[in-house]
This record gives structure tokens, sequence and C-alpha cells, in this order.
């Protein structure tokens, strides 16, 4: 339950009056009871206490005087009150006695008017279905919560203040408050502001009541520029589904042309499609060629040459060797084997004994 300051220092006062006509009933009695003991200690602790007593009871005295005087204004310095909304009586009239007539004449002729007049009833604000279904809390809201007067302006102060407030209001506008005080409200109550413009819900917000029992609330539309046409707007109040207060202005002048937003062009994502793979040819295998390797043929080493046996006789000399002719590779590669050193034997001449 939420207390206002004026509660709390009322409920504080309370208190202290009650603690100090305590504290002076049990001090009196210690003391009294002090002077009937017999010894020394214990009568002086009781004393201490009962003087102790005396003297917080007079503390408290004290501060049951300020409490009223001076507490108030000073909380008020530190936390500046808020407006309260208070409830103007109607005066009511009493009804006087009429005097009936006895006689009463009957007219012969009835006048028919040419034109009748019938008034028009003015339908009580309500809140749509659709709406009712996102309430959210399950709290009854208090039924004797009141709501002031609307106050509309495009903007607010630090301390919730209508900078510009009016009825009449020329565009292009971009925010649009509507002030008001309240009372009497319950925490966590449904609470609903609905937005027309001429028959036309153009906003609305209904959520559950954060705020205290009382002080200064406001509602708020921030659309974009371009949508505050011209035309009458009607913000109503709600508690729960009770429709509290409704308040009008108007919105005058052409709005701005609202930007238009790049909208990116969707760009067709080629498919992959799956193409023939061309299948290689095999391979060709190289066809091995014949390398003609020139065959060297090695020189053949000369021949052992036979020892020359002394005779008694000049030897013969011997023939010489012819050396092998050279030999041409052939096309095809072939193993040349290698030549067989061939040793030619010399013809030797039996030597002849002469006489």
């Amino acid at each position: 339950m939420s207390l206002d300051i004026h509660t709390a220092i009322q409920t504080a006062l309370f208190i202290t009056i009650v603690a100090l006509i305590f504290s002076v009933w049990q001090g009196t009695r210690l003391i009294r009871r002090a002077r009937t003991l017999p010894f020394f200690r214990m009568r002086r602790v009781q004393m201490t206490r009962g003087w102790r007593l005396l003297f917080i009871a007079l503390f408290l005295a004290i501060l049951a005087f300020l409490l009223p005087t001076q507490a108030e204004p000073l909380i008020y310095r530190v936390f500046p009150p808020t407006p309260t909304f208070t409830l103007t009586p109607t005066i009511t009239c009493t009804p006087t006695l009429t005097v009936s007539p006895t006689i009463t004449l009957t007219p012969s002729i009835t006048p028919s008017p040419a034109i009748s007049y019938t008034p028009t009833t003015s339908p009580t604000p309500h809140i749509p279905l659709a709406i009712e279904l996102e309430f959210e809390s399950t709290t009854t809201p208090n039924p004797e919560a009141v709501f002031s007067n609307l106050t509309f302006t495009d903007g607010l102060d630090e301390q919730y203040r209508p900078l510009k407030p009016g009825e009449v209001f020329q565009n292009p506008i971009d925010h649009m408050y509507g002030l008001f005080s309240y009372d009497s409200m319950i925490v966590g109550s449904q609470w609903s502001a609905l937005w027309y413009r001429g028959d036309e819900l153009v906003h609305y917000e209904t959520i559950p009541w954060n705020g205290g029992s009382g002080g200064i609330g406001f509602t708020d539309w921030e659309p974009g520029p371009h949508e505050w046409l011209s035309g009458e707007y009607e913000v109503q109040i709600f508690a729960g589904m009770t429709w509290k207060r409704s308040g009008r202005f108007t919105v005058q002048g052409d709005p701005p042309t609202a930007v238009p937003s790049l909208t990116p062009t969707p760009t067709m994502t080629p498919t992959k499609t799956n193409t023939p793979t061309r299948t290689p040819w095999p391979s060709a295998t190289p066809i091995p060629t014949w390398t003609r390797i020139p065959t060297v043929t090695p020189r053949p080493t000369s021949t052992t040459r036979p020892t020359a046996t002394r005779y008694l006789s000049p030897t013969p000399t011997r023939s010489p060797t012819p050396w092998p002719s050279r030999t041409p590779s052939p096309v095809t590669p072939s193993i040349t084997p290698w030549p067989t050193r061939t040793l030619t034997p010399t013809p030797s001449i039996p030597p002849t004994i002469g006489y």
C-alpha cells in the first residue's frame, strides 16, 4: 500500500506519542520500585533505568512537537509535492414546492411544430474488444480513481511540465503528449489510453499501472511526421473498463511528405544447372621409340708380341698385324659383343745348324 508524505508523518506522530506514554509510565514505575529496595546497588541500577526512560520520554515529547510543525515542510524541500486532483463539489438544486392550479384550461387548438428536433445521445466511450483481450493485470481498479483534464503539448521539460500547451497545433509535429494529474489509483491495475482521429483509432496503449496513488502522468504518441494528418484528435483515458476522462486537440496544416525509403530489389539467384561434364579422352600412351644408341667399338689393344728367340742365324722379321677396320653401327640398336682378343702366332723357323 503506497502512502503519501502527510499520512506517513501522522503515523510517525502516533507512534511517537505511544512511545512517550510508555516511557513515562515505565520510568516512573522503576523509580518507585527502586525506593523500596533495601540494597544500595540494586536501588541505584533501578533508579538509573528509570531516569533514563524519563529522559527518553522528554526527547520523544520534543519530537512529537516538531513532527506536525517542521517535518512536513522540511521533507517537501527535498521532495517537491505533486499536485493532486481535487474534486469540485457540484451544487445540487433544492426542489421547491410548486403550486398546482386547481383549474386547468384545455386549449382548443394544439400548435404542431413544423420542424421537430430529436436530440441525439452521444455514446459513452468504451474499449474495443481487440484491446480488451490484451489486458494483463488481474488487479481490480479502484472505481473512485479520478483524472484531471488533459493538457496537450508537443514537449515536456525535465520536471514533466508542458513546454507549449495548447489545443491547436500546426504541422510538422513529431511527438505529442497528453498530460494529466490523478489520484486514488491502485498500482498494478490495468489502465488504457486510446487516440482517435475522428472515428478512426490511430494509437493506443494499455499496461498495468506503474505509478503511485497520486501525482502527474501522461500518455504520448510519436509516429512519423507524415502521419499527423490534419483534423480533430481525441484521447480517452480508462481505468480498467471504466472511462475516466477525454481530451481533444486539433492539428492544422499538411503533414510533410514522407521520405521514401530505399527498398531492396530482389535479385534472381541463378540456380545451378547440372551441365554434362565432358568425358576426357583417354590420354595417349606414348609409343616407345627406339633410341639409336651409338655403339662404340672399343679399340683393340695391341697384340702381344712374341718374344724374339735369339738364334745363331738372323731371325726373320715378323709380319705386321693389320688394325681391325671400324665397323659402322647398325640402324637397329644391337648389342655388339666385345671383340675377342686374337693372338696371331708368328711362324718360327727352326734354327739351322751350319757347318
